[in-house]
């Protein structure tokens, strides 16, 4: 009877001394959480205080704060007065953004595909040739062979004519990730399907892209983000301001001054970069998966 007595009494002990003990500290993870924290920072505070200045009256602007006393949104409409052919650089620059994704994501899909799934000759050749492609400035080497290349076409000042070069300096990359993204996808999967009678077409559409979906959303984020701030070819290839897109006026606002001023540079600022915002914002969360299911692991 006493050693069953004494049992109730030792669990007790045991349950207190178990419920006394400190969880551990998990330095490690909080300094990596730090860190991050900092990063972010470091992003989303220039993005606030543009924002802010963009909506600040022109007293407000030249003050030591951050927080507007009045608020004028009438910089914005102040910008697409003064620029008479902002409006159609906007559409100059989704026109070109558009474009490229598109044209660049389709042949990046079929060449992944084909390189990892289909025996075509030569095919290491020209995978080999793309990779060694990227180890080389082209953007800056190929300006004037490009130049003349769209003179030739009668390509000059035509918004719609940047999307050849920007396509063909972004292809290598974005082919480079699909392949990656296509060799994560069980080649059992593939024998099966063949076995069930299913052509390369109706394999590729119904069967392999909804497997490597995250990857496109990561070659789609990608040329986006290049070709809506793309300005060198821009610069050099549309000359005329009304052909020329975004990136090229903005820079030519900031340019010289005179009756511009901060609250007014940064609502353009602003309707320049909010596009790339909002298609980040969306697609975030397939981008990042993209990325862990092997789009940089090729």
């Amino acid at each position: 009877m006493a050693t069953q007595a004494a049992l109730p009494a030792y669990g007790a002990q045991a349950s207190a001394s178990r419920g006394s003990k400190r969880p551990k500290i998990k330095w490690g993870a909080i300094a990596r959480h730090v860190i991050l924290a900092i990063f972010a920072l470091i992003i989303i505070l220039p993005l606030v205080w543009v924002l802010l200045l963009s909506v600040k009256s022109l007293p407000d602007a030249y003050q030591n704060e951050i927080w507007p006393k009045t608020f004028d949104w009438t910089h914005y409409g102040y910008s697409l007065q003064k620029i008479p052919t902002l409006p159609q650089n906007y559409w100059n620059s989704i026109l070109v953004t558009l474009g490229t994704v598109v044209v660049t994501t389709v042949c990046a899909v079929l060449a992944g595909y084909a390189m990892v799934f289909l025996q075509v000759p030569g095919i290491r050749i020209v995978f080999a040739l793309l990779v060694a492609s990227m180890f080389f400035p082209t953007r800056v080497t190929a300006v004037i062979a490009i130049f003349e290349t769209q003179k030739d076409l009668g390509l000059l000042n035509v918004p719609a004519g940047l999307i050849f070069p920007y396509v063909t300096l972004s292809l290598a990359l974005s082919v480079f990730v699909m392949r990656g993204m296509f060799q994560t996808v069980s080649k059992e999967i593939y024998d099966a399907a063949r076995i069930d009678g299913a052509g390369p077409v109706r394999m590729l559409l119904t069967i392999l892209l909804p497997l490597v979906k995250n990857g496109i959303v990561v070659v789609i984020i990608v040329n986006f983000v290049t070709a809506w701030g793309e300005y060198l070819l821009a610069k050099t290839l549309n000359t005329n301001q009304s052909a020329q897109t975004l990136p090229v006026v903005l820079a030519a606002a900031t340019g010289g001054m005179g009756a511009w001023v901060w609250p007014r540079l940064a609502a353009v600022y602003i309707m320049a970069i909010l596009p790339g915002l909002i298609a980040f914002g969306f697609a975030q969360r397939w981008y990042i998966k993209g990325l862990q299911e092997g789009a940089l692991k090729a």
